[in-house]
């Protein structure tokens, strides 16, 4: 997956309804208001932003100002994160997380929640994830999962995983990942 679709991506599931609104709007003297009506999405807004040559992975400027306005420094902290990375580098997730990470989405189902504020994720974290990923209970596993590695950064150990899993009482899925 490309890097920098994926951090478009991730972005666009950060945002509520009023700050894509906020967004658009400060949009608004670079994309013709009848298309900037019909977008509903994030995706769709970088989308035409990327057509209009307005953001690309190496000219993130715009964007990063977008985000600022609208007063989300943990978006910019994931834009600046990217840019010192660069497109080129190798994708956020260590290869160490890939097979727990995927263990826990296929078994923890509905205690997603409790397992994620067992390992210390916000509420308007969690809300925020859920409402961009309602209605698939894997993806929303994944995107909490993955929002806690990158807010852990190298701290994100697998131990830790374990030991929320065990403080949850899901010990079935800690002993499937111990493994």
């Amino acid at each position: 997956v490309d890097p920098f679709l994926s951090l478009q991506h991730s972005i666009s599931s950060g945002l509520s309804g009023a700050e894509l609104s906020a967004m658009k709007f400060l949009c608004r003297d670079k994309i013709k208001k009848r298309k900037l009506e019909a977008v509903q999405s994030g995706l769709e807004l970088f989308s035409i932003l990327m057509e209009q040559q307005e953001i690309a992975s190496d000219n993130l400027k715009f964007l990063r100002e977008l985000l600022e306005e609208i007063k989300r420094a943990d978006l910019v902290a994931q834009l600046v994160r990217f840019e010192e990375e660069g497109p080129d580098a190798p994708d956020d997730q260590p290869d160490g997380h890939e097979k727990p990470i995927a263990v826990i989405c296929d078994n923890v189902g509905r205690e997603w929640k409790r397992l994620m504020r067992e390992l210390g994720m916000s509420e308007v974290k969690l809300d925020r994830i859920e409402a961009a990923h309602r209605f698939n209970l894997y993806e929303l596993l994944l995107q909490a999962l993955r929002e806690w590695q990158r807010w852990k950064g190298k701290d994100a150990k697998v131990a830790d995983l374990i030991k929320a899993l065990r403080g949850c009482n899901l010990n079935l899925v800690a002993d499937k990942v111990e493994e």
